[in-house]
């Protein structure tokens, strides 16, 4: 990955009140992603590099695994670049435009169990950068 432009996009992210993910070491992510919070919904960003990127949304209840989404109402999968415009621009739920369908999800949405430690969680609210490495 192009870590300055990984870096200033997290960095657009979090200054829109995303959550961000990321997955394996700090100076060599192996999956990055971003998670904004809606009530009823979450939409997702998992960038696996410049080249590799998918985002969608998904119907969130208690326990929900937004990383391992059963379906999802929207996705779309491209470059890195193209893949934040397209999560950034879809409308909010609610909006008479809003994506309803439901849909299965691309593999890509997927981000293993085995793949998400280390993790450094990026809050949205500008907090400390929370650790979390193997136990």
């Amino acid at each position: 990955m192009n870590h300055l432009s990984i870096d200033e996009l997290l960095e657009e992210l979090r200054r829109r009140r995303w959550v961000v993910y990321i997955f394996g070491p700090r100076e060599e992510p192996e999956v990055c992603a971003a998670v904004f919070q809606w009530d009823t919904c979450a939409d997702v960003l998992v960038l696996r590099g410049e080249e590799r990127a998918s985002a969608f949304r998904v119907t969130t209840v208690a326990d929900t695994d937004v990383f391992q989404p059963a379906l999802v109402s929207w996705q779309y999968h491209s470059t890195a670049d193209w893949t934040l415009r397209a999560v950034l621009t879809i409308p909010p739920p609610g909006d008479a435009a809003a994506p309803i369908q439901l849909l299965q999800p691309h593999p890509d949405c997927v981000i293993p169990m085995e793949a998400r430690q280390p993790v450094t969680i990026l809050p949205a609210n500008g907090a400390k950068a929370d650790n979390q490495g193997d136990p």
